[in-house]
């Protein structure tokens, strides 16, 4: 392979992609790439294999998982997946017919995005949400939760347009990821306070009569519970707890509240903590209390998935009786015998937990438990693949089928393979689809070609509520997204999802008490630990070709009180774990808050843990959510 980049008739893409992508050759040529079905040979975790043949492994996993069904039932095996580079065809098909067949337990997926997923669909029913071409029309931007220069570069040229054009852009975070001369507002806000400082621009927007009273009469119902909890938060008081002062959060409310049109881009930063479900709901309140639809560069943009629908049963048909669910958060505690029946067989594919799972010393431990069958299928020996009693290798996605929505982009492609499978690399498709045949399961799906599932998926496919060109997507080209007069307007060519068309402001996914802040506990571990995305990494993929070390940023008050410079080497650390690490001294974090990315590899570090080794496991009320900006830390030389 000689190089890869972007493609120049994409929307959003221009012709320019990350640098992480552009450097995929070095994974497909890696050291650590997965080219041939192996066993484990020596103790777990010590990354001993043989090779084996498919057919070998195959029928090793049919046989292991019948003896566990016969002797704990079918909920002792849990399948653990996200969503890796993949898309229709490699996530939640074939894969899904296989563990509803085996009887396996389900699993939550909630390490991210679950709260933002399960609140706008609560409240707006996953209405189409502002085009990033459109932002350099509104004439307020504000970038809630965050930064796009690390998860989103394609909205960063947009950002600059709307910059140069005058338009006023605040950013809200713990971090300092742009400059006075891209922002022009930046709230350097405490993890977990977003919550208060939403309701407390909404009590201020309430109390000067900024309320658009007649666009809520006829577009929003369940106000009362917000504004009962929006009263209690004076700008005073959410500056306390938010470490920002009042005139900032003012300055906000009333720029935003003034401009026409105005933007929030909603991230997932605000809801990894306890209050971050609640906290997404409020600031998704704010376009709604004043009416900020409408108008082209309107509203909010969050996901844009709203955007399509892939109807799976026409594929699958009616799927086997649900099972069990075990939340993905909490894997290091029912990987320690504390479910029953417990876990005597796990399938990990399209993730790599130890690096991404809070709670590392327990995943590890769970991992390491003797009794427990592990398969990993992944494209390189992650942390996770360490562990495992029967290795599968994966394709990439130049090595494969697929179909994908864009993200962030109004795209919806097709995708085929530009180059061979490495070694005996398969997809997940043909490994599920042999699995199952296996197990001695006749279902069509099982039965079906790569090229007949492409097709029958295509067909099962509706963008913007049409049906896609079977032979572009087909022949792995583009679709673009066609709303009426171009992209989506809020309440204008797109309106709220749900069943009776009207915002929620007070959806059932919040719970009984909506809107609640909930205060950290008192901990002995003064510092804030936020662990956000990395440049080098897309959550943990690309682990391999990042040996380190894994740095932990300060501000220079918290290591001219700990005698720490830059370089030095410190021990992070809490009850749940520590981290040996360098430090990184800078004024791009705020006072009280340390940054290590997440999704590093062990041997990034210094003694083989990372930053999720310092998260809790206890999740948000809203979907069950994942709390790792709740983790508290101290830092010292060592």
């Amino acid at each position: 392979m000689q190089r890869i980049g972007g493609g120049r008739n994409h929307p959003d893409t221009a012709g320019f992609i990350c640098s992480r992508v552009a450097g995929f050759h070095r994974r497909l040529e890696h050291e650590d790439r997965l080219l041939h079905p192996m066993r484990r040979v020596g103790p777990k975790g010590e990354g001993g294999f043989e090779r084996i043949t498919w057919a070998e492994a195959v029928a090793e996993i049919t046989r292991r998982f019948k003896d566990i069904r016969g002797e704990w039932g079918g909920e002792a095996i849990v399948p653990f997946h996200y969503g890796g580079s993949n898309g229709l065809l490699t996530d939640e098909l074939l894969d899904v017919l296989f563990f509803r067949k085996l009887g396996a337990s389900r699993l939550d997926k909630t390490i991210c995005a679950a709260p933002t997923t399960e609140v706008a669909r609560g409240m707006y029913g996953r209405m189409p949400t502002v085009a990033f071409e459109d932002f350099p029309r509104a004439r307020c931007i504000v970038i809630w939760g965050a930064n796009p220069k690390t998860s989103n570069i394609h909205l960063v040229p947009y950002l600059r347009e709307a910059k140069s054009r005058g338009t006023f852009i605040a950013v809200v975070d713990p971090r300092r990821n742009f400059s006075d001369a891209e922002v022009d507002l930046h709230l350097p806000i405490l993890p977990g306070t977003d919550l208060p400082v939403a309701l407390a621009m909404i009590d201020h927007l309430v109390r000067t009569g900024r309320l658009d009273e007649s666009f809520l009469e006829h577009n929003v119902v369940e106000l009362e519970p917000l504004f009962e909890q929006a009263q209690d938060w004076s700008l005073e008081r959410a500056a306390e707890v938010s470490g920002v002062p009042a005139q900032s959060i003012r300055q906000l409310a009333e720029i935003y509240a003034d401009s026409e049109p105005a933007l929030i881009r909603c991230g997932w930063g605000l809801e990894r903590n306890r209050n971050g479900g609640q906290a997404v709901a409020a600031v998704l309140a704010l376009p709604a209390l004043l009416g900020k639809f409408g108008l082209r560069g309107g509203g909010y943009t969050m996901s844009n998935s709203g955007a399509y629908s892939f109807d799976r049963q026409q594929l699958l048909g009616e799927l086997e009786e649900e099972t069990r669910s075990l939340n993905m958060t909490q894997l290091g505690r029912w990987l320690n015998d504390r479910v029953e029946p417990p876990v005597k067989g796990l399938f990990v594919y399209n993730a790599n937990p130890v690096a991404t799972v809070p709670d590392q010393n327990a995943v590890l431990r769970g991992l390491s438990r003797p009794d427990l069958f592990t398969v990993v299928f992944d494209q390189v020996l992650t942390d996770t693949a360490a562990f495992a009693d029967v290795l599968l290798p994966a394709i990439t996605f130049l090595e494969g089928n697929d179909l994908r929505a864009g993200y962030g982009s109004y795209a919806f492609g097709g995708i085929k393979p530009v180059i061979p499978a490495y070694g005996e690399a398969r997809s997940n498709a043909v490994v599920f689809a042999e699995l199952g045949r296996s197990m001695g399961w006749d279902d069509p799906p099982f039965q079906w070609s790569e090229e007949e599932l492409l097709l029958r998926a295509v067909e099962a496919i509706e963008v913007a509520g049409q049906r896609p060109s079977m032979l572009e997507l087909a022949e792995g080209r583009i679709t673009s997204v066609e709303f009426a007069g171009g992209t989506p307007v809020q309440y204008a060519s797109v309106f709220p999802r749900t069943p009776d068309g009207k915002i929620h402001l007070a959806p059932e996914v919040l719970g009984k008490t909506p809107y609640r802040f909930l205060e950290n506990p008192v901990s002995d571990f003064p510092l804030a630990l936020i662990t956000p995305a990395s440049s080098r990494r897309t959550n943990s993929t690309f682990g391999e070709l990042d040996a380190g070390p894994v740095r932990v940023k300060l501000h220079p008050e918290d290591a001219q009180r700990r005698k720490i410079e830059s370089g030095d080497r410190v021990r992070v650390h809490n009850d749940l774990g520590e981290v040996v690490c360098l430090a990184e001294i800078g004024s791009a974090v705020r006072p009280g808050v340390v940054v290590i990315p997440k999704g590093a590899w062990r041997k990034a570090s210094f003694n083989g843990y990372t930053a999720n080794a310092l998260c809790p496991d206890h999740v948000n009320e809203v979907a069950g959510a994942a709390c790792f900006n709740d983790a508290r830390v101290e830092v010292v030389k060592v």
